[in-house]
Order: structure tokens, then C-alpha cells, then sequence
């Protein structure tokens, strides 16, 4: 049976003496910032239980707040990634006492976000969700400014101008990576589809754009279909991709710009067509890691959520605790490619 770890094994692992631990832990003696955060990481690394006091002591001085999330999809691992991370971030936020509060619309209509967001924006003192572009969003968003709270667009854009910041990919050049991967891995040339969750998703749309930019400007040897509408859920992509696998023989590439790529990689396998159409999908999670190892999809473009989340929870508190910026802005995070041979 494994002993838990001790005041000495978070010492070692944190490079720090057993004393400068104790300070941390009982709040007889300041410590430099650094040095208890060192503390910290190496307590939550190595599973000290008394990681929570240590957290305690060195937030005992920060103001309280509050932090509230709303993602899609409670039960899609990309979604539950992004809430842990999100979790991490608060807890490790050095300007503030944060707590987060997380929830989740399992339903994608702009009606279930604007209910959850409702009674998620009672609770917290600035917000950030991911959400369709819709007017009675922007609606919602310009009375919780009002109200002093901030609000933060994630993944996809939406309320533009009057939400705070825009935290997540640059999708144009997501999308032009993607027709990128296909031009070039392909078979040969031919018919390339595409699946966007809806059109009311303004990162989907803004996918497609550079997506069929890219096509046009440098590989108008393919033929892009008629973008597909997936809902962002498995059994519909599934059943879209395996149509296609079956009407369109001569299928080149298959680019799913938002959830639901699980379905099309089922599809994949179970039609396995010769030559396979060149696949590109959006982030990494078991499925997509299992698949490229498999060589049934050539890339996967993925959202580096730790740091995201790290700079989303520090731009909340900026946002809160200094007052918010006059101009709304835009906060493009570098993206993450893998490849069959990264795995």
C-alpha cells in the first residue's frame, strides 16, 4: 500500500527546504511569491493531501471571486478537459481567491445557453462561455456589462463589440491549415466535404471561409461539396460521413471544423475505403490520438486549453478587479498539429 506523500516529499519535489514548506503551509513567516508557488505546484503534482491548505494560505490576502463557465457538451472530452483546466486556472490564479463555477448546455440552441446563462451569470462576478452569434445573445451580454460583469466569447466569437475579449483560435487560419494537410495528402485530386456544427457557430463559418479560401486560391484542382451540418454530435456525423462514403466513391478529403469528428472516424473504419480520403479533424482527444495512430486521419488541429485557460482567468480578473478596457479585443492563441507520427 503507497504511504501518502509527506511535508518532506513536497520539499524535494519543489526544491525548497522542509522549513520553507512548513512556512508555507502555517503562514508563520511571508514568503516570496515564487517560492510558494513552487510549493504549490509540486504539492498538487506529487497529490499532497494538504494541497488545499497551502492554497488557502496564499490566497488568504487576495480578494474573493467568483468565476463562471458555460461550455457545450458535458459529456464530450474535449469539453471536460477544457472545465479541469479551467478548474486549474482559478485555483492557481495569483490575483484573486477564485472560485469557479462550471456549467454546461447539452442541448445547442441559442435558447438552452441564454437559460443557463441566466442562472450561471446569478452567481459569479464575470463570465466567459462558448455560445452560437446570435442577437438575443448580444442582447444578454450588453445587460450583464451593465451590470459590471464581465463577459469573455470563447472558441467562437460572438456579440462582437460588446463583449469583452475573444479568447481562442484564429479560425480563418485554422481552416486554411486544414485545406492545407488535404491538398497535400490527398490521393488525388477530387471531392472534399466539409461539417460545421451550424451556421449560427461564428468560428464554424469563419473555418469555412479560409477553408474554401485556401481551395480556391491554390488547389482549385479539388472541388469543395456543399458544407454538411452535423450539430457537433456523433451519431449525425457518423451517418452524414458514411452517406458520403457511399454516394461520392471518388471522396478525396473530409474536414470536420467542430465536434462530432468521433462519428466520421467510426464511419472511417467500418467503410474503410481504398485509397482513404485524407481526414483532417479538430483537436486531440482519445479518439482522434487512436485514429491518427491508425493513419485514418492525417492531422488533427487542436486548442492548447491549459494555456488558454491560464490567460482567460488572468484577463477575468484583470477585467474585474481593474476595471474593464474601453475597446473590445481579440486574444489569438498559437494552435497545436498533430500528425500520425507525432502519436
Amino acid at each position: 500500500m503507497a504511504l501518502r506523500p509527506t511535508i518532506q516529499d513536497v520539499a524535494k519535489a519543489a526544491g525548497v527546504s522542509v522549513a520553507t514548506v512548513d512556512r508555507v503551509l502555517n503562514g508563520r513567516m511571508k514568503v516570496r511569491e515564487e517560492t510558494a508557488r513552487k510549493v504549490y505546484d509540486a504539492a498538487r503534482t506529487i497529490g499532497y493531501h494538504g494541497l488545499e491548505l497551502i492554497r488557502h494560505r496564499m490566497q488568504a490576502d487576495l480578494p474573493a471571486m467568483t468565476f463562471g463557465f458555460l461550455f457545450q457538451k458535458r459529456r464530450q472530452p474535449f469539453y471536460q478537459t477544457f472545465a479541469e483546466e479551467a478548474r486549474k486556472a482559478v485555483e492557481s490564479c495569483n490575483k484573486v481567491r477564485g472560485t469557479a463555477v462550471i456549467d454546461f448546455t447539452d442541448e445547442p440552441s441559442t435558447e438552452a445557453v441564454l437559460e443557463k446563462l441566466s442562472e450561471l451569470s446569478k452567481r459569479v462576478d464575470a463570465v466567459a462561455l462558448v455560445s452560437p452569434d446570435h442577437h438575443s445573445v448580444t442582447t444578454r451580454v450588453s445587460e450583464l456589462r451593465t451590470q459590471g460583469k464581465p463577459v469573455f466569447s470563447l472558441l467562437s466569437d460572438f456579440a462582437q463589440g460588446v463583449r469583452n475579449h475573444y479568447i481562442g483560435l484564429n479560425n480563418i487560419k485554422v481552416g486554411r491549415t486544414a485545406a492545407w494537410f488535404i491538398s497535400r495528402t490527398a490521393p488525388r485530386p477530387g471531392k472534399v466535404a466539409l461539417f460545421v456544427g451550424s451556421f449560427r457557430w461564428h468560428g464554424h463559418e469563419l473555418r469555412e471561409t479560409g477553408f474554401r479560401s485556401f481551395f480556391r486560391e491554390y488547389a482549385p484542382e479539388f472541388e469543395v461539396l456543399d458544407t454538411y451540418v452535423n450539430l457537433d454530435t456523433r451519431g449525425v456525423t457518423e451517418e452524414a460521413a458514411s452517406g458520403l462514403l457511399r454516394r461520392q466513391p471518388d471522396l478525396t478529403g473530409l474536414y470536420v471544423a467542430g465536434g462530432g469528428m468521433e462519428g466520421a472516424i467510426k464511419a472511417l473504419r467500418e467503410w474503410a475505403p481504398n485509397p482513404l480520403p485524407a481526414v483532417v479533424v479538430n483537436e486531440l482527444t482519445a479518439d482522434s490520438s487512436a485514429a491518427l495512430q491508425d493513419h485514418l486521419i492525417v492531422a488533427a488541429i487542436s486548442t492548447p486549453l491549459a494555456k488558454l485557460s491560464r490567460q482567460l482567468v488572468d484577463m477575468m480578473a484583470q477585467a474585474k478587479l481593474g476595471g474593464e478596457e474601453a475597446t473590445p479585443g481579440q486574444l489569438f492563441l498559437p494552435f497545436d498539429v498533430h500528425v500520425p507520427e507525432s502519436q
